[in-house]
């Protein structure tokens, strides 16, 4: 079957290689499932990047046959969730944050078709599952490098939306920084943007001009306004260390394989049901991991971290869930 090609936005097949987790030999398929993505934003995008990275991964196996549409705008959303499923798709992943109900109700109109997808809400019907960024055990560690790095005893934070998938990040981040510096404080600023570089560099400014030397870089355009000034910053989600050398303490990192990949198999083993996939997020499923660049950070401090990190995968602490807006202190 051929997918249409006639969307203003790009429809492509993934073809960009990566290391997924590998499925069972019991799950092994006789003939690949058809796996479509829709992305509100480009691919480039952090948050995005490691959904399309998944799926990828899972192509290059031979698991899926993948395409994908980006820069989707919500009014168009449900059109092309309707296209997709029309066209035999088996599996639709995506971002439903600002279409929640008309998602929900694509869902309902193909009990046929399994959809995967990022949701402030839970799963519905009988074949709409969520999944979220649950990374806030490796935000927490990263926010114990920042902690113990900061001189001034201020951080600056920026983020996109104040929504619960940011926030909980967000606190983890200052509960961890707080555990090895109870001094620290911080500046909290949303962009009310996911993708706005610039007004996230010159966030990262002001904050900078009030203090803080040390950067939360939930967004795009907060390392470069590091990198600009001779401060260092927090990365989240993916690595950026390799395109800002000498800036990067550590970032939290998403790895989104492990939710894929059981999503692919429930499709192929006709086990697909509405279930809350954010678990396999988390670091004892592989879907999270903290990156430190010990360079840049102290031993005693990257001990530190390293043995409450043991303590998250071995079951022996818990993270704080807290998906209230985080402020500044005052």
């Amino acid at each position: 079957m051929k997918f249409k090609t006639t969307y203003t936005r790009r429809l492509v097949i993934g073809a960009v290689a990566s290391a997924g987790l590998a499925l069972s030999a019991g799950m092994a398929m006789a003939e690949s499932i058809k796996v479509a993505a829709i992305f509100t934003l480009p691919v480039e995008q952090q948050w995005i990047s490691r959904i399309h990275k998944a799926l990828n991964g899972a192509k290059d196996r031979g698991d899926i046959d993948y395409v994908y549409s980006e820069n989707v705008a919500n009014t168009d959303y449900e059109r092309v969730m309707r296209e997709y499923a029309e066209q035999g798709v088996k599996l639709i992943v995506g971002e439903v944050f600002g279409l929640e109900r008309a998602a929900r109700k694509v869902a309902k109109d193909y009990p046929d078709v399994a959809f995967l997808m990022g949701s402030s809400f839970g799963p519905t019907s009988t074949n709409f599952s969520v999944f979220d960024n649950w990374i806030h055990e490796p935000s927490y560690l990263s926010g114990m490098v920042a902690g113990g790095a900061t001189k001034s005893n201020v951080i600056g934070m920026v983020g996109g939306y104040a929504i619960p998938e940011v926030n909980r990040l967000m606190h983890a981040f200052m509960e961890g920084a707080r555990e090895v510096n109870p001094d620290v404080k911080f500046l909290v600023t949303f962009l009310d943007s996911w993708y706005d570089p610039p007004k996230a560099k010159e966030s990262a400014f002001a904050m900078m001009d009030a203090g803080a030397d040390i950067m939360y870089a939930e967004r795009f355009g907060v390392s470069d306004a590091a990198v600009e000034r001779g401060v260092k910053a927090i990365g989240n989600v993916i690595d950026t260390a390799g395109d800002y050398p000498d800036t990067i303490l550590a970032s939290a990192l998403w790895h989104m394989e492990p939710t894929i990949d059981r999503a692919i198999a429930n499709v192929a083993g006709g086990t697909f049901e509405a279930a809350d996939y954010g678990q396999y997020s988390f670091m004892g499923q592989g879907g999270g991991s903290l990156v430190m660049d010990e360079k840049l950070v102290s031993a005693d401090v990257a001990a530190k971290v390293k043995e409450r990190e043991a303590e998250i995968n071995d079951g022996l602490f818990r993270v704080n869930v807290n998906d209230e807006r985080p402020v500044s202190d005052k």
